[in-house]
């Protein structure tokens, strides 16, 4: 080949490869989505999500991710966070709750959800958040991995591997079921399979373990159940006797062979339509 064809050769590649992702207007919108390849910032407006009061049942893990947040968003030093446990218990529900009465409170903060699996490029987000002149919530929702999986590599970067580390106006936090990120028995397999077997699960489990916090999220009693159930009619304005939500609520829950905040919203937003009361889309609840 010429050097003049070799030129017109990459002269087209380079036409052909997406332009890099600048930073968004973060005036825009309090919330955006990661999206790769072509790389941006999509603003999310509104952000669908519960209030802070109406997630019952969780006080502890909701009063330890709120301080948290706020030493964060005031530019002190904070954590990265793993909601994990019981499905259906408002893990990611929190952390957007969270997020909201931090700005209640004045401190502009903004979220920016990268999807699982996306995280391969994390790498350039961390790119392009770094040095922005906001504080940045970065959240990953029901994360986990599987035996040959190599997102986690990527994910070590932003928890505290790497030359450059996490960026000081971005911390982490991500949903789970498992409080490993991995299978029992994907770990049991390891261990049985390896040559090294302490040295193969460590690898991935100590992803975990970057983790500033560890919450737990377990399944609710019924009378939690009850007052959730019950904290949403108040907010909404649904009038029904005790006597009979409990007794609906209860044949509701055995109907469906499960307990938690997201059987209670669900039951809530079948008494609601029967009741002839409209709901607004932004009050959607355990949706982790």
């Amino acid at each position: 080949m010429t050097d003049a064809l070799l030129t017109r050769i990459a002269e087209a590649l380079e036409r052909l490869r997406p332009p890099p992702a600048t930073a968004p207007d973060w005036a825009q919108a309090d919330a955006f989505v990661w999206q790769a390849e072509p790389d941006r910032l999509a603003p999310v407006a509104p952000v669908s999500r519960v209030e802070l009061r109406l997630l019952l049942g969780i006080d502890q893990a909701r009063d330890t991710l709120l301080a948290n947040s706020l030493q964060f968003a005031r530019g002190l030093p904070a954590n990265n966070a793993l909601l994990w446990g019981a499905r259906g218990m408002g893990k990611s529900s929190l952390i957007k709750a969270v997020h909201a009465d931090v700005l209640r409170r004045g401190l502009p903060a903004k979220m920016v959800e990268i999807m699982r699996e996306d995280l391969s490029s994390i790498g350039r987000l961390l790119a392009l958040l770094r040095g922005a002149p906001v504080q940045v919530i970065l959240f990953c929702d029901d994360l986990s991995f599987s035996h040959d999986d190599q997102h986690y590599k990527s994910l070590k970067a932003v928890l505290d591997g790497g030359v450059e580390g996490r960026p000081d106006n971005v911390i982490f936090y991500a949903t789970s079921n498992r409080r490993h990120l991995m299978p029992r028995d994907m770990i049991e397999n390891e261990r049985s399979s390896a040559i090294s077997p302490s040295e193969a699960v460590e690898e991935k489990v100590s992803l975990s373990d970057r983790f500033g916090l560890w919450l737990g999220f377990h399944p609710c009693s019924q009378d939690e159940y009850l007052a959730m159930i019950r904290g949403y009619c108040t907010a909404y304005g649904v009038d029904i006797p005790d006597v009979d939500l409990r007794s609906e609520a209860v044949a509701w829950q055995a109907a469906r062979g499960a307990r938690s905040g997201r059987v209670a919203w669900q039951y809530f937003t079948d008494l609601a339509g029967r009741r002839g009361v409209t709901l607004q889309a932004r009050a959607l609840p355990c949706d982790d």
